[in-house]
């Protein structure tokens, strides 16, 4: 059966993708930091969907996580794999020279590093497959530079250019590449990036829930699409950003969320 592995896999949009791939029939490599929580979905997966599911708790922002990533998946699945989803990461918000640098480059580690380093050691498994699929979870923020985001914001745009070049390399081999790009979405993110209280409420406003935002990443990803922002405000205001002039852009940005550090 193929088999699909997703990273950041415990909750969020990773536990809603893993549960949508479920549904189509995929097998699962779960991978993160929390052993309970994928333990959890794994025998979710498998009670609502009669799927297998494997699980590996690992710190990924951690240099040597892809040789360990790597080495497992060829063990559980050395047929090949049909599906990677990149979706691992997070943001951290504040100044850039008031964040601590040892946490921002974990957080590089984990939103730019480890995708590259994985995509780069699973190819061969995905040539394998019948037909091969990457989902690399990027953000709007790939769009435009975010003030008081900057690093995630930046490492976003890395994926998203990322994406677009290895689909293009990979043209004529059966593996597509798609890179999903959501705005605010009902995740831990704000808490994890150290947003107050007050951002957060401002950003659930318009969110997305990670189901959604999930389901639409996986349609856009079997349909062969090269990039998808889910949510019609999203894609307008991604939109924007090609066409309203950059300094305006960014003190749009900057005045959304600075004003609240």
């Amino acid at each position: 059966m193929a088999t699909a592995l997703i990273t950041g896999a415990s909750r969020g949009i990773g536990r809603a993708l893993a549960l949508g791939l479920a549904r189509r029939g995929y097998d699962l490599l779960l991978i993160a930091r929390s052993g309970d929580q994928l333990r959890a979905l794994a025998q979710e997966v498998q009670a609502r969907h009669q799927r297998q599911a494997q699980v590996l708790a690992l710190d990924l922002t951690q240099p040597e996580a892809a040789v360990r990533v790597a080495t497992w998946v060829a063990q559980q699945s050395p047929d090949g794999l049909a599906v990677l989803v990149n979706n691992a990461g997070y943001g951290l918000w504040g100044r850039f020279e008031q964040l601590n640098l040892e946490e921002q480059l974990n957080m590089l580690q984990l939103n730019l590093t480890l995708p590259v380093q994985l995509t780069y050691a699973l190819l061969p498994l995905l040539h394998q497959a019948e037909r091969g699929f990457i989902l690399n979870v990027a953000s709007t923020a790939a769009y435009q530079a975010v003030p008081s985001l900057t690093l995630y914001a930046a490492s976003k745009a890395f994926l998203l250019s990322f994406s677009r070049g290895l689909r293009y390399e990979l043209k004529d081999t059966a593996i597509g590449v798609t890179c999903l790009s959501p705005g605010a979405t009902t995740t831990d993110f704000g808490n994890r990036a150290g947003m107050g209280t007050e951002l957060q409420a401002v950003a659930n406003k318009v969110s997305m829930t990670a189901d959604q935002v999930a389901e639409a990443g996986l349609k856009a990803l079997f349909a062969g699409k090269a990039e998808f922002i889910p949510g019609m405000l999203n894609k307008v205001s991604a939109g924007l950003t090609s066409v309203v002039p950059k300094p305006i852009v960014e003190k749009i940005a900057a005045g959304i969320y600075e004003k609240y550090l």
